[in-house]
């Protein structure tokens, strides 16, 4: 019978109950900040080596602990830092009078085990203080996923450049097949670059071949060097922290940024946990990524996500990866790129901290393309995401990178984008695209809007490409040949900056003038309120520019178009009536002057006429007097009910608010309310009239239900409420006698 209960049959349909959620289970590191079987901190240094590492002799130690032992922990400040008890530390991080570079250096001493007990100490809402102070770039951004299932190089092109207008200093792209990668990372290398330039690129593919790209200039970063927290998971995947080395300097000995890829939940779903917890295994992850010499982590709910999530206390374990980063001062690349919920709820619950404590990437990978289209798998956020993400970062005044796009800026991008790809590939031989195809691209929200195409197109192209090792110089040179100048000279820059090396300091981008901001050139100097980063008056209005933003002009329009359906004449003072038949309705001071249409989409004049005829089915007569001293409906309605010969009154909003008053009550007292005026129908303003009648004649009447609803009515309609309040507040007249008027039609 309890599984019947109608509350229980409407919670079972809720998409929270689509999520999988597990009892913890240490045995199979379901667990997710701390398991009786984490090693307990230890470090042992004999003759400036390590000897001992969280409980294992060096005889013990794995491939893991001997690449930490050997090149992660500062040894310098190894005995100090170790020293300390964890709630010190703890509170070290999270106070805003304890300098960052302070808290980095001692943490450069700890151990995996030391830090994971650290950090699990704190509170989320303590997390997020120490992110404020821990995150090392100052400014915050945000990367973004542009992927198609048709790997269509105009769709990646145009999808880059609407992702850099929205304001993505990163964008990642991916293929679902393999030899389409370097026709993607061509065509993502010019869209990052149309309309808004500095934006780097990167193809998520197999290692060598993402190198072997990146060393031809196609692409200017790489993330996907994945790291892991026990040795048989490195052994499943051919690999070791030392072949991760030689790739690290492999990508920065020629010029291109790279950070590795971890995140809680893998060792999780290779089977291979150690029965250890989530967060210890990801701290010996953050613990190699500095000794490999990475200049960041993407973690904080990557692909292992939905496993970290299954378990008690996952999104802060998961919050807790983002800070560990931070405080091995690396750069934060906050994960949010895996769908971690089907409830909208507790997928913005995992984002929300991170963006309002700030990271050096906000998401490390948006889905800024729909949800089908998305390579990597879904995003936390996807394209059909951007508004309630703009709207977010408007509502906390929070910087999470982006900013609003209007429909001709991205129209003109998109276009753009396409067609410079267009024109490289039928310049370079690759292929030839119709321009009914680049209008088709421009027009579409995702790969499912274009025609399948011809199969074989863009996996010849990219042979191509690879067949001729083409690089970035053939690009430009393309490019310039094309007439595409702007596109080209960005592109000559971003190469060029590869040969300076800044953009290879720890958290580094480039703004739009390639200027670099990073740990080095826009430090994080929070220490406490009033200090960090803060919005400009610029940025702050930027964020507030959303595109549902409408002045009051603009919520107020429509009364214009039923401006004068109704006159309102004065008749004289109103007086007291004697007709114990006759009801007021008393009308507010905007009412026929200048509010002319109810928020339910009924004209004034209508609802008038309604609730008249409402009193005369009941056989009563309807006086009408505006009250101009005040906009209160409850103070309307009583003087209304006051002048009226039976000692009823109606009181009437233009907006459409309405009650019904007797004379002897309190202001507030009334008999019947119309509170939710978006929801009234002519019928139900009818039956008020009715009621109010019926009141007059000394009946008890039943009270009309107005349904009800689900909708947020205060969210559809407060905003266009309050423009017509404002309406009503001007045509006040304190301290005015009512007046009986009469309405008239023209």
């Amino acid at each position: 019978m309890a599984d019947e209960l109608g509350r229980f049959r409407v919670l079972n349909t809720k998409p929270v109950n689509l999520d999988g959620f597990s009892v913890p289970d240490p045995r199979l590191g379901l667990a997710a900040m701390r398991s009786p079987h984490d090693p307990s901190p230890s470090l042992t240094i004999r003759d400036g080596e390590v000897v001992e590492l969280d409980g294992k002799g060096a005889g013990e130690f794995d491939v893991i602990d001997e690449f930490i032992a050997r090149y992660g922990i500062d040894l310098a400040v190894a005995e100090e830092a170790m020293a300390l008890d964890d709630v010190t530390l703890a509170r070290m991080a999270v106070d805003v009078n304890v300098p960052r570079a302070e808290v980095v250096r001692l943490i450069g001493g700890t151990t995996p085990a030391k830090l994971a007990r650290v950090i699990a100490l704190m509170s989320p809402v303590e997390m997020q203080m120490a992110m404020a102070k821990m995150r090392a770039r100052r400014t915050p951004s945000n990367q973004a996923h542009v992927t198609n299932q048709l790997d269509d190089p105009l769709l990646i092109a145009a999808d880059a450049a609407s992702a850099v207008a929205y304001g993505f200093r990163e964008v990642e792209t991916t293929v679902p097949v393999l030899g389409d990668a370097p026709s993607n990372a061509v065509a993502l290398l010019i869209g990052s670059q149309v309309g808004t330039p500095g934006a780097m690129a990167q193809c998520s593919i197999e290692e060598a071949l993402e190198l072997r790209l990146g060393l031809r200039g196609l692409t200017s970063y790489a993330e996907t060097i994945s790291i892991y927290g026990t040795e048989q998971v490195f052994v499943d995947g051919d690999d070791t922290p030392f072949s991760k080395a030689i790739l690290t300097s492999a990508y920065a000995s020629r010029g291109l940024k790279m950070r590795v890829t971890s995140g809680g939940g893998a060792e999780v779903l290779m089977g291979a946990a150690e029965q250890c917890s989530i967060l210890y295994l990801e701290s010996r992850c953050v613990s190699l990524a500095r000794a490999l010499g990475s200049q960041g982590v993407q973690n904080g709910g990557i692909d292992g996500v939905g496993v970290v999530a299954s378990v008690p206390e996952g999104m802060k374990e998961l919050l807790a990866e983002n800070l560990m980063v931070m405080m091995r001062d690396l750069e934060s690349c906050a994960g949010n790129d895996n769908l971690i919920s089907e409830s909208d709820i507790r997928r913005s619950a995992h984002t929300l901290p991170v963006l309002l404590a700030g990271a050096d990437f906000i998401f490390s990978g948006f889905g800024s393309i729909p949800r089908y289209d998305n390579a990597f798998a879904l995003s936390n956020f996807n394209s059909d995401d951007m508004d309630d993400f703009l709207v977010l970062q408007r509502d906390w005044g929070a910087d999470g990178g982006l900013r609003t796009v209007t429909p001709d800026r991205l129209e003109a991008v998109r276009r753009r984008a396409a067609t410079a790809v267009q024109a490289v590939y039928r310049d370079l031989g690759l292929a030839d695209y119709d321009d009914a195809h680049v209008d088709q691209v421009v027009a579409a929200n995702g790969s499912r809007d274009l025609p399948p195409g011809h199969p074989k197109m863009v996996a010849e192209a990219a042979a191509s490409i690879e067949a001729k090792q083409l690089t970035v110089f053939d690009v430009i040179a393309s490019l310039h040949r094309t007439g595409f100048t702007d596109e080209a000279e960005a592109i000559t820059t971003l190469t060029r900056e590869r040969l300076k090396g800044d953009q290879l300091q720890t958290s580094a981008i480039f703004d739009e003038q390639f200027g670099v901001l990073s740990k080095l050139t826009d430090p994080n100097d929070y220490t406490g309120p009033a200090t960090g980063y803060a919005l400009t008056d610029a940025r702050r209005a930027e964020i507030d520019a959303i595109r549902q933003a409408r002045t009051s002009a603009e919520l107020t329009a429509d009364q214009d178009e039923h401006h004068g359906h109704v006159t309102v004449v004065d008749v004289e003072p109103a007086r007291q009536g004697s007709d114990p038949r006759e009801v007021c309705i008393g009308l507010s001071p905007a009412w026929g002057r200048s509010v002319w249409l109810s928020l339910c989409g009924l004209t004034i004049g209508e609802v008038l006429r309604q609730l008249a005829a409402g009193l005369e089915e009941e056989g009563c007569v309807a006086r009408t007097v505006q009250v101009r001293s005040t906009i209160d409906v409850g103070l309307i309605g009583l003087t209304a009910a006051r002048l009226s010969g039976s000692g009823i009154g109606i009181g009437l909003q233009g907006k459409g608010t309405a009650l019904i008053h007797r004379r002897d009550l309190a202001p507030l007292a009334n008999l019947e309310l119309f509170s939710v005026a978006p929801l009234l129908t002519a019928k139900m303003y009818r039956e008020l009239g009715r009621n109010a009648a019926r009141h007059a004649k000394g009946m008890a009447p039943v009270p009309i239900f107005t349904g009800g609803t689900d909708e947020s009515i205060s969210a559809r309609y407060h905003a266009r409420a309050v423009a017509l309040v404002a309406l009503e507040r001007q045509a006040c007249e304190p301290g005015t006698a009512p007046v009986t008027v009469k309405v008239e039609r023209p």
